[in-house]
């Protein structure tokens, strides 16, 4: 079928027959040309959005493990709470004694006796940090505790005596019951 205006221009002797084709062709091309240009939109609009799909799997993924690492946080600092609420050792009337001790670069103190001094020295006892507060607890639940956080644990002696060769105080022993 040709177009009415083609056909009326051939009889009207205005255009030649190759004239006509040549027109048909060159309409035909600019149709492939604005397909093919549909197609390559089409392709960069599919790119843009499976770029902006891995992304956000990206983002979704981090926050993800963002999540879990604080769940698991959550869940050691639980588990330290536990652990030194049923293990402390618990202080009374009779812990008159102040022993003070260096945290986060500021002196803290903490009541206690004689005795639990004595196991501090020697390393028998800890001291934990609890919700702003501290607490004695036994070497091996000091030791669990520094395992899963050793931030927790305050002051946990474990005779880590290290001598300094050009420390000229090195000869002397500081005394145990020194109290500052």
């Amino acid at each position: 079928m040709n177009n009415p205006f083609q056909d009326q221009l051939l009889k009207a002797g205005l255009v030649t027959k190759h004239q006509v084709q040549k027109a048909k062709q060159d309409k035909n091309r600019e149709k492939k040309q604005k397909h093919s240009k549909k197609e390559i939109i089409v392709d960069e609009a599919r790119l843009k959005a499976q770029q902006a799909a891995e992304e956000k799997t990206n983002r979704d993924r981090e926050l993800n493990k963002k999540k879990d690492e604080q769940a698991r946080q959550k869940a050691i600092s639980i588990e330290i709470n536990q652990l030194i609420m049923n293990n402390c050792l618990e202080r009374d009337e009779s812990c008159e004694i102040i022993y003070n001790f260096e945290h986060n670069k500021k002196v803290k103190r903490i009541y206690i006796n004689a005795e639990m001094k004595q196991q501090i020295m020697q390393g028998v006892l800890g001291i934990a940090r609890i919700e702003g507060r501290y607490e004695l607890v036994p070497k091996a639940i000091a030791e669990k505790i520094q395992k899963r956080n050793e931030r927790r644990v305050v002051i946990f002696n474990e005779d880590q005596h290290v001598l300094n060769e050009n420390d000229p105080y090195s000869k002397y022993q500081i005394p145990d019951d020194l109290v500052w």
